[in-house]
This record gives C-alpha cells, sequence and structure tokens, in this order.
C-alpha cells in the first residue's frame, strides 16, 4: 500500500508587488521576495515595507506564504540596521527570512526572536548532517545546493526531518552555490552583495597576441563563447522530487516578467496537484513542457540532479532557436452579455494576429484578433501605446487577470 504523499510547496519569485500578485493567482502556495537592503538582488524591483505588507496582506487572503531574502554575504558594516529590518518582517507577518550569513541570523534570532529562518542556498548545503548542524542551530528549513542530486535528496530525507527546499525550475549559475567574483573583478559590482552583472553570460572572443596586435582564434563566422549554463527544467521529474521527500519546490527568476511567473507557476502547479492526486495513474502531458518552452531563454536541463553536468549543460556555440512568445495584454473586465473583454495593453498587437488567452487552472485558448476599439469606443487597427486600454471579442469567456500572448 502506498505510503501518503507530503504534496509539497510551490514556491515562486517575485521581483515586485505585481509579480507577488500573479504567482499567487497563478498556483503558487508561497513566494520569495527581497527588500531594500541584505538581498542579493539589488536590480529586481524590491520592495519598500509598506510594499511588503501589502504583499503579505494578499498572500495570507489566500491562504500563501512570503518569504523574504536576506541572503547577502556581509562585509564589516553591511549587517548595519539588520536588526530594525528583521523586527519589522516579524510585526508584519512575513513567514520567514532566507539567509546565509551566520552574523545576519545571529542579528535575527536576537532581535526577532520567532520568525523562522529558512538558510539560502548561498551556503551551499550538500550533506545530512550540514542540515542536522541548521537544525540545531534553530533553523527551519535547508534551501539545497544546486549541486546536490537527487539520490543525496533521498538520503537526506532518511536521516533528518529539517524541511528541505530544493530549486526545480530556472537560470543556474556558473558558480559553485552562486559564490562568484567575476563581476566584482570586471565591472567592480560584488555578487556576493547583490550587484552581479552575469559577466558569465556576455559574448567572449579568444585572442592571441602577436607583436602588440590581437588576433581572433575563433574561426570566421563561429559564435562567440560564453561560460554560462543552460536553464534547469524538472518538469518530468516531479514525482521524482515529491517522493523524494521534498517540501518545497522552488522557482527561480525574481527579475523575470510577470507573463514568466505566471506560466511557470501555473504550469508546476499543475504537474504537482496531477501527481498528488493519482500518483499511480499519473501520466506527463506534452501540452506541459510546450507551455514551459513559451517563457524559456535557453535550452533546458536537469542540472546535477542525475548527473554532474557536462558541456552539453553549457551555453557553447550557437544557441537553439527558441520559440519566441510576446506578453500582449492583460484582461481587465469580460461582459458574457457580449463577448467583449476589455484588456490592457502590454505590447503591441493588431486585429488579424493569432493570439492565445490564458488564465490559472491551466486554461488557454487560441483565436484570432478579430476587432479592436480604443477607450472612446472608436474602432482601430492596432493597439499601439504601452499600457493602453482596448476592447475586443472573445472567442471563450476569460476573467480578470487573464494574460493574452501572441507569438
Amino acid at each position: 500500500m502506498r505510503t501518503i504523499l507530503n504534496k509539497p510547496e510551490l514556491l515562486a519569485p517575485a521581483g515586485n508587488p505585481e509579480k507577488l500578485k500573479m504567482a499567487i493567482r497563478y498556483g503558487a502556495d508561497a513566494v520569495y521576495i527581497g527588500g531594500q537592503a541584505y538581498g542579493l538582488r539589488s536590480r529586481a524591483g524590491n520592495f519598500s515595507y509598506d510594499e511588503m505588507e501589502e504583499g503579505v496582506d494578499f498572500a495570507h487572503s489566500r491562504g500563501a506564504k512570503v518569504y523574504v531574502a536576506a541572503n547577502m554575504v556581509t562585509h564589516e558594516g553591511d549587517a548595519e540596521g539588520a536588526g530594525d529590518f528583521f523586527r519589522t518582517l516579524k510585526n508584519m507577518g512575513v513567514d520567514a527570512v532566507i539567509a546565509s550569513d551566520p552574523a545576519l541570523i545571529t542579528v535575527c534570532f536576537a532581535s526577532a526572536p520567532g520568525l523562522p529562518i529558512h538558510l539560502s542556498t548561498q551556503a551551499s548545503a550538500t550533506n545530512y548532517k550540514a542540515l542536522e548542524f541548521w537544525k540545531k542551530v534553530g533553523l527551519e528549513r535547508v534551501v539545497l545546493a544546486r549541486e546536490v542530486g537527487i539520490e543525496e535528496i533521498r538520503e537526506m530525507r532518511r536521516r533528518t526531518d529539517i524541511e528541505i527546499e530544493a530549486f526545480i525550475h530556472g537560470a543556474m549559475c556558473i558558480a559553485y552555490s552562486g559564490r562568484c567574483t567575476l563581476s566584482n573583478h570586471m565591472v567592480n559590482r560584488d555578487a556576493n552583495r547583490g550587484g552581479c552583472a552575469q559577466s558569465c553570460r556576455w559574448k567572449y572572443d579568444l585572442f592571441e597576441i602577436d607583436g602588440g596586435a590581437a588576433k581572433s582564434l575563433i574561426p570566421g563566422g563561429a559564435e562567440p563563447f560564453s561560460m554560462s549554463a543552460v536553464d534547469l527544467s524538472m518538469l518530468h521529474h516531479i514525482p521524482d522530487m515529491i517522493e523524494a521527500g521534498v517540501d518545497s519546490l522552488k522557482i527561480e527568476g525574481r527579475m523575470k516578467s510577470i507573463h514568466y511567473v505566471s506560466t511557470v507557476s501555473n504550469v508546476y502547479r499543475k504537474v504537482i496537484d496531477t501527481y498528488c492526486a493519482d500518483p499511480d495513474h499519473f501520466a506527463f502531458d506534452p501540452a506541459w513542457e510546450e507551455e514551459i518552452r513559451k517563457v524559456a531563454q535557453r535550452d533546458l536541463s536537469t542540472g546535477f540532479y542525475y548527473h554532474v553536468p557536462t558541456e552539453k549543460e553549457q551555453l557553447f556555440g550557437k544557441p537553439r532557436r527558441m520559440p519566441q512568445y510576446t506578453f500582449a495584454a492583460q484582461v481587465l473586465g469580460y461582459d458574457p452579455r457580449t463577448k467583449i473583454a476589455t484588456l490592457q495593453q502590454r505590447n503591441n498587437f493588431g486585429v488579424g494576429e493569432e493570439v492565445e488567452f490564458y488564465g490559472p487552472g491551466f486554461v488557454h485558448f487560441r483565436q484570432v484578433v478579430h476587432d479592436l476599439r480604443n477607450e472612446d469606443g472608436e474602432a482601430i487597427d492596432r493597439a499601439p501605446n504601452p499600457m493602453m486600454t482596448v476592447t475586443m471579442t472573445v472567442d471563450k469567456p476569460v476573467e480578470p487577470f487573464f494574460l493574452m500572448r501572441k507569438k
């Protein structure tokens, strides 16, 4: 007889309040955000205290949780004010903070007792004794290093009961657990204090210096190379993650668009729910992968989960062409009598183009744009202006916060 499965949390990124609300509407059980200090995504459009409080209220009203990343590596002086920061988070009801530096962890324990702490992936937890150590320190959850394999997770689960969080989708850092100094060296932006310039994803050439002249060693017309990795996707292997005992399945991407956040959350929500509802008869639906590919920027792999990555998991040479979909509009309202939807434009689209609507619960349909009208009710051929409000006839019912994309 099958043991009752522990249904894992789906944890999504939220770089700003709009993304937070979209992630939760599209199925996330929890979101992780950044404040305006102590985090590793200084350019992610981070949250003010007022925005955090609004986000926490929104999430809690829908049964979701909010975690705040405070995962920077602190140098002398960087932790100044952290006590007040953690106290404020606790008082507004934040569900946990994510930290890696023992200095910040110590400050949090002292200044905001009772505020749960999750160990960041930056701390490189790769074995059960490390997890037990952090459990004894008082942490509730460990976000595993991305270099951990699925068998190692099973062994950890057998030997410790601390909560385990693991990445299932998104960009992977070329450096061990994200600890890199390329950005520091090349543009004087400290990656471990929130300023990573993603130097590994730049295009590089290889030169020979001969008599003061630089000669490229890359054959003419060849694609310049980078030293970065393809993206992670465990879409086909969610059953393995659940069976291994992972408590929280994490999506990367606080700097990604609401198109990305909504799509990826929607797909993984569907996969998790489908598997947990009937594990013995679970069958993978190719439509799930087709949907993920609509927001993929790079090739996808399973990272370190099943083997040590090779050059096949790195971005060498000419990249494979990915399907290009543009987030075109968000639904503001719908009149079922007239079948007319009110949309807020996000990218240029017009009459005669094929578009796709999608919404929470993995709802999708395609249609051609038959007609468009502006706010004054005048017929128009295109919606060219950013954030303009338009109306159009839709073939099937839609709801507020459905999104529309075009290929």
